[in-house]
């Protein structure tokens, strides 16, 4: 029998960009039970809305998604909002799992949680060796909060929460908005709208320089779903492909992809954020068998053609469509 059978999974976010592909992987390995709550009817902000979905739901287990996200300006104009609001959800359905005995609670973090200048490739032994990069510390910091709070947890009540690290997810139903999205998505919006447009030039934020690495949210999920189903310990998992490139070469890559002829115009006032990014993801492997798949021009090949077919629907039909 399949471990997802019998269970009552509650996916908070799994209307979303990463959320609904992990409620897809669920539903493939024949989960039956799946709620995916929605913040008209449940605000995980408010306590009693917290309270109110677990007594609906009565969950085995919880697969904690739903953030406050966003890019390098999002995260530089908001991040007042960006640590409250994560930090708030994120310790009130915990505890309220535990109180309501959730059999399985699962911590999906960031990347941003790492110390600016942690030597490549990051190794989760290295998460508190630092500070983590001004642009979005307030963000890194508060999904921190909740590893501590996941150990402690397990420490004194036995709780089983487990936390994932996940690095930058790219891919198909990404959030494409201009004023909050991150990379690969914004680089990929100013290619076509300036083909578009007729214009020759595309302005990019910061040098080029910096280096992130990208995982395709498909292999995302798969990794959190088995991470899910195998993995019962303290340590934090980082999740990730493991391949680094720079900004630089990123948009050159996405350029050719997408056919725009153009040249870049780099807005070197602009932060280029962490310096480099890249994740050592032997744990991964090792503890609950995940290995990324999807080559990173594979993956924008896909997120491409996805953009190309959807960027004119409405916002709110578009919505209505998602899982």
């Amino acid at each position: 029998m399949s471990f997802w059978a019998n269970k009552r999974v509650v996916v908070t976010g799994g209307a979303g960009f990463l959320g609904s592909h992990v409620v897809e992987k669920l539903r493939e390995r024949g989960c039956r039970d799946v709620f995916v709550p929605r913040s008209v009817t449940y605000d995980l902000r408010e306590k009693e809305d917290i309270v109110k979905l677990l007594a609906d739901t009565v969950p085995d287990i919880i697969i904690h998604l739903a953030a406050r996200v966003g890019g390098i300006g999002a995260n530089m104009r908001e991040p007042g909002r960006f640590f409250y609001e994560n930090a708030i959800m994120g310790i009130q359905l915990m505890e309220q799992a535990r109180r309501f005995g959730v059999e399985k609670f699962v911590v999906v973090g960031t990347v941003c949680s790492y110390p600016k200048h942690t030597p490549v490739p990051f190794r989760e032994e290295d998460l508190w060796n630092g500070y983590p990069e001004e642009t979005n510390a307030a963000y890194g910091l508060a999904k921190k909060m909740l590893i501590v709070q996941a150990q402690a947890y397990r420490q004194q009540y036995g709780f089983q929460a487990i936390s994932l690290l996940p690095v930058n997810l790219y891919g198909p139903r990404d959030n494409f908005d201009p004023e909050t999205s991150h990379v690969i998505p914004a680089l990929i919006r100013k290619c076509f709208e300036a083909m578009e447009e007729g214009q020759d030039y595309i302005v990019v934020w910061g040098t080029g320089r910096a280096s992130r690495e990208f995982l395709y949210v498909e292999d995302a999920a798969e990794a959190i779903v088995l991470a899910t189903e195998r993995y019962d310990k303290p340590d934090p998992v980082n999740i990730g492909s493991g391949v680094e490139i720079t900004i630089r070469d990123l948009c050159a890559l996405i350029m050719e992809l997408t056919g725009f002829r153009g040249r870049v115009l780099w807005d070197p006032s602009k932060p280029d954020g962490q310096p480099r990014r890249c994740l050592d993801t032997r744990r991964a492997e090792r503890e609950f068998g995940f290995v990324a798949k999807t080559p990173l021009i594979e993956g924008l090949r896909r997120t491409i053609a996805w953009y190309r077919a959807h960027r004119h629907i409405p916002t709110a039909a578009y919505e209505a469509a998602c899982p």
